[in-house]
């Protein structure tokens, strides 16, 4: 059956989930935000977005900034409800963390972190979770060689999943890993997904690499088509055993695989509920959002005004109906796949998940 032929009860449920996310769209209340901290890192991955580099040319943003911006969404957010979470570059470099986490916390803001596990020993962890952490995302992508192959170090696999099996034995706090799939680790996912069983972890994310930054230039970084498809047969035949939580990322509408790989039906949640701050201070969605998708700057702009008055390009995605998804019948529940896989000069498509299970499903006749 083909990936885009949907049963009746799927459709029905797309179609109410369809209205759900024009409201969303409609109410468009901020409930999440990252803050690209540094774009220093201790890594050089082949997938990185932002080229992040040990000494970057871009400072890290001063705390005390960041703070400011947070603060002028007063009234606009409930602090409670509100996730932030600290990215890079790899945000553990900066020393301040603990301080930056702790004035959150004192506001009533939740906060997390995305980490790749290099610098997440049981001292530091420690010290985090004293500020107020309450989440944590530890990158681990393949097994030992796959993973050192994609990171470009040899202690990068051994440190992640130490930082996986501490957080794994902590209490309090909420954490998943994540692995970007590729043609190097393609056929360890079974494997993977046992380690991270034996070792406690019950959450866990799959995403796929789309191309820009680095990843433009690295084929293998790229599924072909079958072995795209077969990533969601994993997912779903994973989610079946019950046995961890696996999830695939927010990326892209996946046709009759919806409701089968992820807890939820597609949406793309950037400028509806999620904003983030980049290292230069510009107002963008994802942090993977730059060039003409950014919407203001902290220096410039107030952060609560530039939410409420700006982001049509997210809220009204009639703009994305050219190219291939002009005379796609699947729009209607995709509405031109997700933001960041759309050319920030041009707006048109890069990638359409339904197009490459499509090209899989021919090859296999």
């Amino acid at each position: 059956m083909s990936i885009t032929h949907l049963p009746v009860r799927k459709k029905i449920a797309l179609e109410l989930f369809r209205r759900y996310r024009k409201n969303e769209s409609r109410i468009h209340q901020l409930n999440y935000i990252l803050w690209e901290c540094t774009l220093r890192c201790n890594l050089h991955c082949l997938h990185c977005g932002s080229d992040c580099k040990k000494d970057a040319a871009v400072k890290d943003m001063p705390a005390e900034d960041f703070l400011r911006a947070i603060d002028e969404l007063k009234g606009l957010v409930n602090p409670n409800k509100t996730m932030i979470v600290f990215t890079g570059g790899e945000a553990l470099v900066r020393k301040d963390l603990e301080q930056v986490g702790l004035a959150l916390y004192q506001r009533g803001f939740p906060w997390g972190l995305v980490t790749n596990g290099m610098l997440l020993d049981a001292q530091r962890l420690q010290s985090l979770l004293r500020a107020g952490l309450r989440s944590a995302t530890v990158s681990l992508d393949g097994l030992e060689a796959s993973h050192n192959w994609m990171r470009g170090a040899t202690q990068s696999y051994q440190k992640a999943l130490n930082a996986i099996k501490l957080l794994a034995q902590t209490a309090n706090i909420r954490y998943d890993v994540v692995t970007c799939a590729n043609q190097k680790n393609f056929d360890e996912l079974p494997q993977i997904k046992e380690m991270l069983i034996a070792a406690g972890v019950r959450e866990w994310r799959i995403f796929t690499v789309f191309p820009i930054g680095r990843a433009v230039v690295h084929e293998a970084l790229q599924l072909p088509p079958q072995q795209f498809k077969a990533v969601f047969d994993f997912i779903s035949q994973t989610r079946e055993e019950g046995r961890i939580k696996l999830n695939y990322g927010c990326e892209g509408y996946l046709g009759d695989y919806e409701g089968k790989v992820r807890d939820n039906f597609f949406i793309c949640r950037a400028g509806i509920n999620i904003a983030s701050i980049l290292v230069d201070g510009s107002i963008s969605a994802c942090p993977n959002l730059r060039a003409n998708f950014i919407q203001g700057n902290i220096y410039n702009d107030n952060f609560s005004d530039v939410w409420k008055n700006r982001y049509a390009v997210y809220r009204n995605r009639k703009w994305t109906k050219t190219g291939d998804c002009a005379s796609c019948k699947s729009y209607k529940y995709c509405e031109g796949n997700g933001m960041h896989l759309r050319d920030e000069q041009t707006g048109e498509l890069l990638f359409c998940h339904l197009k490459r299970m499509e090209e899989a499903e021919k090859a296999a006749v």
